[in-house]
């Protein structure tokens, strides 16, 4: 009982070994020639992410959410795409990289249009592809190739956002109470405002600030929203299921 349950709760590693397996089997140069890859592709993996973490990191503590709203929001309209498109152009990296950042991006205010431009510039139309692709196929086919998959990213990005909605996305999830305050510890400094302005929510315990209770109603969600936006690290979290 204890094998199938490590094996439900592991279908994908299961499913890809048992393939492995098979390949083995039938063709072992070509298993050995895969797994090489594999291996290659994860050693990248180990190499980029770190550096994608602590981005997504840098990004939640110390890029305010109206800047993001403002540059790459619903209502930053050309201006928000062109940045969007700029930010994937010049990023490096394999695409799964864009994902975390994506996620960050979205949960700061982004539009799915903008999401959507990012990914698919960054996919597609990086700097480093492009110099490559002008070697190999000139640059007309480039440019023009170039101004193609532009028209049809911001047409995919509009027609995504027609379907898919920020509230559709998938969300963490928060347990069986409709608000949950939290005060992320490793980016707390100590200052004191949250206590100040609330006593009867937070409190500072060695240094850092801890929740006392849980807020109730749309009043007291205002006042902890109010005392997220005016924490120097962002380390207040407020999450409200709709």
């Amino acid at each position: 009982m204890k094998i199938m349950a490590i094996i439900k709760k592991n279908k994908l590693i299961v499913f890809v070994a048992a393939a492995y397996g098979i390949l083995l089997l039938a063709s072992p140069d070509q298993a050995l020639q895969s797994w090489r890859n594999s291996i290659y592709y994860l050693i990248e993996m180990l190499q980029v992410l770190p550096v994608i973490f602590l981005l997504t990191v840098v990004i939640e503590v110390l890029v305010p959410k109206e800047m993001i709203t403002q540059g790459f929001g619903e209502k930053s309209g050309l201006k928000g795409n062109l940045l969007s498109l700029l930010l994937g152009s010049i990023s490096a990296g394999p695409v799964y990289a864009a994902f975390p950042i994506s996620k960050i991006l979205l949960n700061k205010g982004a539009s799915i249009t903008n999401i959507v431009i990012i990914l698919s510039s960054w996919a597609v139309i990086k700097i480093p592809m492009l110099a490559n692709e002008v070697k190999f196929l000139g640059v007309k086919f480039m440019g023009i190739r170039w101004i193609m998959t532009v028209i049809s990213i911001f047409v995919m990005g509009y027609l995504m956002a027609l379907f898919v909605k920020t509230k559709d996305l998938p969300k963490p999830e928060m347990g069986s109470r409709e608000n949950v305050l939290e005060i992320k510890q490793e980016y707390c400094i100590g200052c004191g405002i949250c206590a100040k302005l609330l006593p009867e929510y937070y409190e500072i315990r060695d240094k850092k600030a801890v929740v006392k209770k849980m807020p109730q109603g749309k009043l007291q969600e205002a006042a902890i929203v109010e005392t997220a936006d005016k924490c120097p690290t962002k380390a207040i979290v407020l999450s409200m299921d709709e």
